[in-house]
Order: C-alpha cells, then sequence, then structure tokens
C-alpha cells in the first residue's frame, strides 16, 4: 500500500497565534568530518560503495571492542564551548536500545544521563536585527546508524516498495546531538527562530570546521519537536509561561532550512486545527514531504526509559583535563555574526546586499577574491551574476559550483583587473566570464582567444561618435537642449557601430563635448 501524503485539516496561522501559543525543541544532529568513524578505524567517505567501508566493530560482531575517536571528543568540546556549555569534567556512554535494520549492533552506543557537554546558550539573530536566546540544553556524542534503501514505489519509502536494502557505510560515523530546552515566548515568529537557529548553528559548525553541515547529504539533520498550549497572554507573559506544556510532535530529519521553517509552522497549524476540533495530539514522530509541504506519521514516539538506557560496558569513560579544555577554548574561531557584521562595514555593502551575498553562500569566495586584489563591489557583482545563477539552476551551492567549473577567487580577481586596466569593459567581461565557466581557461587566455579588447584608437571611436550623431538628429537636438540622459541612446548606438569594443565612459564624454 502506498503512503499518503495528502495534508490533514489545518488552521490558517493567523488564527492559530489568537487561540495558540507555540513551544520548540529541536534536536540537530551533526556528523564529524573526522577520518575515521567512532569507534573504529573505517573511513567515512561520503559516496563510496555500500558495505564498503565496516569492519566487525562497526557492524557489532560478536568479540568486537570498540576504542572511542579521540578527534570525535575533542571537536564534540570544541562544539559545546562554541555553544556556551559547561563540559562535563567525567562523562560515559550509554546503550541505547531499540531495533531498526539499519542498526546492525540492535544498540546506539550514545550519551544519557551524561552528556559532554551541558547547559549553554545560542543567541540568534533574526532578519530585524531582533536577537532570540535559544538554551542549550546538551549537545551529546554518539554514533549514527545504517541506511535503508526502500527499492520499487514511488516515495522511497517502505510502504509501496518491492523489496529494502541496507548500507552500512554510514554506522558508527562520529555524530554529535545538539538538543534544545522548550523554546518559549517566540510567538508567531516560531518558524522563523526554527530557522535562524539552525541557520545560525550551521555558521558556528562550519567555522569550527568539525562536519561539512551539508544537510542535503544528511550530515546535518534537524528534528523538530512541536506543541501548542492555550494562549491567555503575551508569550512573554508571566501568566502565559506558567501554562502547561502540551504533548508534542517530533518532525524527523529535516534537512534544510527552508524545510525547517515550513515544517514547524505546518505542525502548529495541524495540531491547532485537531485541539480546535477538541481532538487530542498523539505523541509521535512524523515524516516531512517537501514536495507536498506536509507531514504524515511515523511512529508512536518513545520516552527515554523505553530505549532502556545502560552504561556501555565496553568504552571507559571520557574525562577531559582541563588545561585541555582550555587548550581548545583558545582554537574557537571568531563569532560568525561579528565577522560578518565587520566585512560588510568594510566592504561598504547596504543590508539588502549582504543579505543577497549570504543567500548565494558567496561571503568567503568574496572574501578571498577581495584578498586577491578585486575591489568588493566588483568581487559582489561577479560572483552573484552568472555563477550564482548556473549554480541555481544545476542545484548546487555557489562554492560547489565554482569548484567543479574551476573559477577562483584568483580569477574573478583577474577578471576584474581586466576590467581595471581599461582592457574589457563590463559587456566584454561577461563574455569573458562565460568562457571560464565553459572551461575555455583562465580570464586572459579566453578574452586573447576571442579577441576581445577595447579599441584603444581614439580616432575610430571618434569617428564612429560622428556618425551617429549625423544618424540621429533628433535625439542630438535633445542633448544639445540640455537633456542629458539622451545621450545614452547614442551610446548605445556607438557600442554597435564599434561592436561592442568601445569604452562606453569615452564615448559619453565625445559624445556631450560635440553636443554641449
Amino acid at each position: 500500500m502506498a503512503t499518503t501524503t495528502t495534508a490533514d485539516a489545518v488552521m490558517d496561522y493567523d488564527e492559530v497565534m489568537k487561540r495558540f501559543d507555540p513551544v520548540m525543541g529541536l534536536e540537530v544532529h551533526v556528523e564529524l568530518h573526522t577520518n575515521t568513524k567512532m569507534f573504529c578505524g573505517c573511513p567515512t567517505e561520503f559516496g563510496a560503495e555500500p558495505n564498503s567501508q565496516v569492519c566487525p566493530v562497526c557492524l557489532g560482531l560478536p568479540g568486537a571492542l570498540p576504542v572511542v575517536n579521540e578527534k570525535a571528543v575533542e571537536s564534540a568540546i570544541r562544539i559545546g564551548l562554541v555553544l556556551n556549555c559547561e563540559i562535563a569534567s567525567w562523562c560515559r556512554f550509554a546503550r541505547k536500545n531499540y531495533f531498526y535494520p539499519d542498526m546492525p549492533k540492535n544498540f546506539q552506543t550514545s550519551q544519557y544521563d551524561e552528556p559532554i557537554a551541558y547547559n549553554g546558550h545560542l543567541d540568534v539573530e533574526l532578519e530585524d536585527g531582533s536577537v532570540y536566546r535559544v538554551e542549550i540544553e546538551r549537545a551529546h556524542m554518539e554514533e549514527d546508524t545504517g541506511k535503508s534503501l526502500h527499492i520499487g514505489g514511488s516515495t522511497g519509502r517502505i510502504h509501496g516498495a518491492d523489496h529494502s536494502l541496507v548500507d552500512y557505510n554510514r554506522a558508527g560515523i562520529p555524530l554529535i546531538e545538539i538538543v534544545t530546552k522548550p523554546m518559549v515566548g517566540a510567538g508567531e515568529r516560531a518558524p522563523e527562530v526554527a530557522k535562524a537557529y539552525v541557520s545560525s548553528l550551521r555558521e558556528l559548525l562550519r567555522a569550527l570546521d568539525v562536519s561539512d553541515v551539508k544537510m542535503e547529504q544528511g550530515s546535518m539533520r534537524c528534528d523538530a519537536n512541536v506543541s501548542l498550549r492555550p494562549r491567555v497572554g503575551e508569550p512573554t507573559s508571566a501568566e502565559q509561561l506558567a501554562v502547561p506544556l502540551g504533548t508534542r510532535t517530533e518532525t524527523k530529519n529535516v534537512n534544510s532550512l527552508r524545510s525547517v521553517e515550513r515544517a514547524v509552522r505546518y505542525e502548529m497549524s495541524r495540531h491547532a486545527a485537531i485541539l480546535a476540533g477538541g481532538g487530542s495530539i498523539l505523541q509521535e514522530t512524523r515524516h516531512w514531504h517537501e514536495d507536498t509541504g506536509v507531514t504524515t506519521s511515523g511512529r508512536e514516539k518513545s520516552d527515554a526509559e523505553d530505549y532502556r538506557y545502560f552504561p556501555e560496558p565496553d568504552l571507559v569513560p571520557v574525562a577531559p583535563a582541563p588545561e585541555w579544555v582550555e587548550e581548545l577554548r583558545h582554537t574557537l574561531p571568531q563569532n560568525p555574526v561579528e565577522r560578518r557584521r565587520e566585512l560588510q562595514q568594510a566592504w561598504g555593502y547596504s543590508d539588502l546586499e549582504m543579505r543577497d551575498v549570504l543567500n548565494a553562500g558567496a561571503l568567503e569566495l568574496i572574501e578571498q577574491t577581495v584578498a586577491e586584489g578585486a575591489s568588493p563591489a566588483a568581487a559582489r557583482k561577479w560572483w552573484l551574476g552568472e555563477p550564482a545563477r548556473r549554480a541555481n539552476a544545476e542545484a548546487q551551492r555557489l562554492t560547489e559550483y565554482a569548484a567543479v567549473v574551476g573559477l577562483t577567487p584568483a580569477r574573478v580577481a583577474e577578471l576584474d583587473g581586466l576590467v581595471a586596466s581599461g582592457r574589457l569593459n563590463d559587456s566584454m567581461a561577461r563574455q569573458v566570464l562565460e568562457g571560464v565557466l565553459d572551461g575555455e581557461g583562465g580570464p586572459t587566455a579566453v578574452a586573447d582567444a576571442r579577441g576581445l579588447e577595447l579599441v584603444a584608437d581614439d580616432g575610430a571611436l571618434e569617428a564612429a561618435v560622428d556618425k551617429v550623431i549625423v544618424a540621429n538628429p533628433d535625439v542630438a537636438a535633445k542633448i544639445r537642449d540640455g537633456k542629458v540622459q539622451a545621450a545614452g541612446a547614442l551610446i548605445g548606438q556607438v557600442m554597435k557601430e564599434m561592436k561592442g569594443q568601445a569604452d562606453a565612459g569615452k564615448a559619453r564624454e565625445l559624445i556631450l563635448a560635440k553636443l554641449q
């Protein structure tokens, strides 16, 4: 039987906010990009042949004993520190017992009541500049599961599939799970807060260089817990905060920032419709469907006692020395929000321009291009032009697309240099950039091969200007009468006459000199 993604009844969002107060809890799973797995020496390369990166330890074979990955512990501590957490002086692993076909040991080695990092916070900046503080309950170490592939059917899920296959390459990959405390007081902005939190967290983790945080590949995944309680006052009022929390649902493995926001908003509207109709919320996991924008039921959600946690007998406790923790504290990068503000000020970008840069994922590319000698304005123009358009068409990140086609910050700076030196105008430079993107070589080589260069002969330019003035007496008369803006029409004709190889600025100067 094929699963359905038909939307449940939902309530209008404005009506939801009149009647209910949302509470969220977000659990973000982050795969660390260590060279080897959490408890064995198997490689962690993404996309390898199925079941080619496994061993007796990560397959859970009898007699195989795990050993903790030191680099993963170091990364966990650094993550805890950047989230303003307390770092445990002593903690240990536990076995979380439950059955999934893609979990070869039938338990997950995780941390339960003794996480390595706890009691932190992250201040999240929203689009209007306001700040929401997200309280962090814990960040703990664990291992990832394998991956089930359901073959046949149209949804990729087990319902409707002909058969299933299991790839254990991912089993044992080091994971850090970051769990927030209940997020209250966000009111109607709860979906926006959820998206901003995951976005800020991703930036921090990328700056730490502990994970590639590629949500589309599953190396960063968000589980969104949502509940509603009756609205009795303003979201941050003492009266409202005293209302008991409602029953929550957990939407699993949401893998994009946009989807985090949409999933939270949808669940709020779905819960509200059920509660307003006199029903009750089932505590369960839900699946998010990107194509239809709805969630569907997964399984009833287990409580902690159902997992029968007990200390992992095959691993010694982890007790990081205070000196080591302080040493790692000194490796933390600058807060990405502060760094963005400094760069925006240095580059002279408006808020809208900076937002476009961030949305395109071009910040680091532009920073490197400026370091190569380009102006900030030119670096932004070239990266957000044709490269960003093609990356979007290919559904790739700009950095990934640039790496594939060989467009480097040095090459963009070289292109800008050709314009600044007067060899190319913007129109020519765009042609050169397209050539670079099409694999024709670096900017100078492309310009040489295509014969692109501004005509340096002022006599030829003046002759073209004279010809255009004679051919357009009405426009020339307007310019003589003081309508300088009409010069644009003549400049276009001059560029056409010169086959695009004229300096538009010089052409304008000549036209105005002759007609004023």
